[in-house]
């Protein structure tokens, strides 16, 4: 997550990192590119004829942040989003990041993201405005950067914060809900849970640190099952989940997919979950499942991939879920997704290196079967 850099008493939230990439400035910034092992030999990601008219995003912390990103840009094929201790879309952005081109603009977004957006710290100056987000994605729909703002009104939305969440403070959550109100997505059509003991994590029945943490791997046991409660609001009824997932999780290769991106964030392997029934005829739909920072898979290993319980309901609702994986760098050392603008100017739209990875992976699980 973009988290407290934790002691016992858990007094300092992310103080480090911005101390960082402020010392490292822009040479840094213009110079980051992960390392990757050319010669590894991994998967590919399998062809398996989904319908990606029925895709749905999820994401906890800067995931949750990606995830409203990733819905906003290509909301012509995205039919719901669970945005899991995250806030408004383009709240980190500061009002003088088009003045700053470069390196300097995500150094500014990063002081607001982390005071503005999500210790809420700056709400005596207006952060988050929500009015004027509404107004700043209208602008891009109005100039062709993210599909059309009706495509989203019919969207499924599910937002949650915990209780004991002190890294992403419930008011940022609250934000976004009202966010997506203004934007036209009915209330009906959303679900906001703001009453489990929760810390900054993603929440599940039975694994992972008791309720009210905040640490790795970022899971916590709250009796709540998470995955099946975001998976009903988007799509509706569903079929009972499976006790034990009979499906595949496989390590695939991310590079193919980074090719003529710069600057992209990303590890060299993501993982996707296959259920029995998506290797035959049937169609399945895909959900993306973002991890936050810390919280990759270098990090955490499998927890969230195989604790967050998004298998066991893949396996009998026709479900592949996607999780890409972002990379740690000198300036994102916690591996987050990119929501203030370190891979470059147009991180909110369709033209972002990360949408347009994970959208090149989509195409790729929507090919047909060989």
């Amino acid at each position: 997550m973009l988290q407290r850099v934790e002691r016992p008493d858990g007094d300092t939230l992310m103080r480090a990192v911005t101390a960082r990439a402020l010392a490292i400035g822009a040479l840094a910034l213009a110079a980051l590119s992960p390392c990757r092992a050319d010669d590894a030999k991994l998967p590919t990601l399998p062809n398996l004829a989904a319908d990606l008219s029925q895709t749905s995003v999820s994401g906890i912390s800067s995931g949750a942040y990606m995830a409203g990103q990733f819905q906003i840009a290509h909301s012509k094929i995205v039919v719901g989003a669970a945005i899991i201790a995250g806030g408004p879309y383009g709240c980190a952005e500061s009002a003088f990041a088009d003045l700053m081109p470069g390196p300097g603009a995500a150094i500014l977004n990063l002081s607001k993201a982390v005071n503005g957006c999500m210790l809420n710290a700056l709400a005596l100056w207006g952060v988050p405005d929500v009015d004027q987000l509404v107004r700043k994605t209208e602008k891009l729909a109005d100039a062709g950067r993210i599909d059309p703002i009706a495509d989203l009104k019919n969207d499924r939305i599910y937002l949650f914060s915990g209780t004991n969440d002190r890294t992403v403070v419930p008011a940022i959550v609250a934000a976004a809900f009202e966010y997506y109100k203004r934007i036209g997505v009915p209330e009906a059509n959303m679900v906001y849970v703001s009453d489990l003991p929760a810390g900054h994590a993603f929440v599940t029945e039975a694994d992972g640190l008791a309720c009210e943490n905040t640490g790795n791997p970022y899971v916590v046991d709250c009796d709540y099952d998470q995955a099946g409660v975001v998976l009903k609001q988007i799509y509706g009824d569903l079929a009972p989940r499976s006790p034990t997932p009979a499906g595949t999780f496989t390590e695939f290769d991310q590079r193919p997919f980074l090719e003529g991106e710069n600057n992209d964030g990303m590890e060299q392997s993501g993982v996707v979950y296959v259920p029995p029934a998506c290797l035959k005829d049937e169609t399945c739909r895909v959900h993306i499942a973002y991890h936050g920072c810390g919280q990759n898979r270098s990090a955490t290993g499998e927890a969230f991939i195989k604790e967050s319980g998004y298998a066991n309901w893949a396996d009998t609702n026709r479900l592949i879920v996607l999780f890409p994986q972002a990379s740690v760098s000198a300036v994102n050392p916690q591996g987050c997704w990119d929501w203030w603008g370190y891979t470059g100017a147009n991180y909110l739209t369709r033209d972002a290196a990360q949408i347009r990875i994970v959208y090149k992976m989509l195409e790729t699980l929507a090919k047909p079967q060989s």
